[in-house]
């Protein structure tokens, strides 16, 4: 589904697609705690887009999800999508710039398991026995539980406790836990956990969820609005099958836009990304 563009962005004159500037410098505080060391400040979500001409970034709260996803690292501008096992991702010109944290050597971070894996990494940079998801079947796996000992097995289509050692909770462990969720927790499981909310509402860290199989998850991580026309814009980062990197997504439908996409009308009824088509109620939001 094509959609006419507002005349505030019909040429790349009016609507910039990198900044051309150093951009909003990345507030203290904020930890990616997969790098080892933080990366330039330059090479942010933030400092890589700037918004539409005369748009300006939703307030976000300091420490909040939404202020965190708006400046996660990136790699260099150029670098390409790389699937697991180090292949490439065959749509690069759906690739606007690629997220600076790995995939994993298993084709297992996928569309949900990014979301997830973003949601994981931000909740144990607060409080790491606050880290918990749904599995497809319901149940609630936790973190804290994991590092403590207790894990699952799946036996046919049940769900049964079962034991591991226990480990403290380093960002490693999270690294463990994370790959059964991975395995058992995917679209379907996402949809559910997260409450909808309108789309007009949207909000950095809201998540375009169609749960199924096959089903698709986009993480909205920033957006911006026109302070006159009131039309917002929303930069989107996913990963894909196979699992790949996480990317920001280009919008190929509307060049001048860059990376921004527009937020669809009242009469539309769906949300075009470059790969898959939502529906304008498969908006999501954590609590």
């Amino acid at each position: 589904m094509r959609r006419f563009l507002p005349l505030l962005c019909l040429s790349a004159a009016l609507c910039s697609f990198e900044n051309p500037g150093p951009g909003p410098k990345r507030p203290a505080g904020l930890v990616y705690a997969w790098q080892t060391q933080p990366g330039p400040s330059s090479q942010t979500l933030a400092a890589r887009f700037a918004v539409p001409a005369g748009c300006q970034r939703l307030p976000v709260a300091a420490g909040s999800w939404g202020e965190w996803l708006r400046y996660l690292p990136l790699m260099p501008a150029g670098t390409k999508a790389r699937l697991y096992n180090g292949g490439l991702k065959n749509r690069q010109d759906v690739v606007a710039a690629v997220a600076d944290i790995d995939v994993g050597a298993k084709d297992l971070q996928q569309c949900a398991d990014a979301v997830i894996r973003l949601r994981a990494e931000y909740m144990f940079s607060h409080d790491p026995n606050k880290v918990h998801f749904h599995l497809t079947t319901g149940y609630d796996f936790w973190f804290s539980d994991f590092v403590a000992g207790k894990t699952f097995k799946v036996v046919k289509e049940e769900v049964l406790p079962a034991t591991r050692p226990a480990e403290a909770p380093t960002h490693a462990a999270l690294g463990r836990y994370l790959l059964p969720t991975f395995g058992y927790a995917g679209t379907k499981s996402l949809s559910r956990e997260l409450r909808p909310v309108p789309l007009p509402q949207v909000q950095p860290g809201d998540v375009l969820v169609h749960g199924g199989a096959p089903g698709h998850a986009v993480l909205v991580v920033d957006v911006a609005e026109h302070p006159v026309t009131h039309q917002k814009y929303v930069l989107l980062a996913q990963s894909y099958m196979p699992a790949q990197n996480i990317h920001v997504l280009r919008n190929v439908d509307a060049p001048a836009l860059g990376a921004w996409f527009a937020l669809p009308g009242l009469m539309e009824t769906e949300f075009d990304t470059p790969e898959w088509t939502f529906g304008r109620d498969e908006v999501k939001r954590f609590e």
